[in-house]
């Protein structure tokens, strides 16, 4: 029996965004996330304080009418702090049928990075932090965290934030 062409198409789509990231920087360490991931990238939008969030949570911002809360992930991985510049950009990625944006020092690139070049994160130290870690990519005399979107967040936080 032949596949519905909608199926088809989805699954030329996700064929054609594997093993592609888009990498950023915080300080000196660069990431990755999943492209599929990926809604947008944008620059720095003025940021709405609500009361009472993680401090992580900036706010939120209005992007064409939705309203989208933003991470700081600097804040979010432990970082020292540091002034948003004209660098800065927000990246809205969907997690969960929620849409974030991730607040990071510079975009790079998108990147392929083939599976067999991603290696598990080392289980030492804080398991914390490599809750955010689905794995280490290779990529030429560099290496690239990369992060599993779906650990960004804890369920406990994604209904607080889809709540707002």
């Amino acid at each position: 029996m032949e596949k519905p062409f909608e199926q088809e198409l989805m699954e030329q789509e996700e064929d054609t965004q594997k093993n592609k990231f888009l990498t950023f920087q915080l300080g000196n360490e660069g990431y990755g996330i999943e492209i599929r991931h990926v809604t947008e990238i944008i620059g720095l939008q003025p940021v709405t304080q609500i009361p009472e969030l993680p401090e992580y949570i900036k706010g939120v911002i209005n992007l064409r009418g939705k309203i989208i809360p933003v991470m700081d992930a600097r804040v979010r991985f432990k970082k020292q702090a540091k002034d948003y510049d004209n660098r800065t950009c927000v990246i809205v990625i969907d997690i969960q049928e929620l849409s974030i944006g991730l607040i990071v020092d510079r975009v790079s690139e998108v990147l392929v990075i083939p599976e067999e070049d991603i290696v598990p994160p080392p289980e030492v130290g804080s398991a914390s932090f490599n809750r955010y870690i689905h794995g280490i990519g290779k990529v030429e005399n560099e290496v690239k965290l990369i992060l599993d979107c779906n650990k960004l967040l804890r369920e406990d936080e994604l209904s607080e934030l889809s709540n707002i």
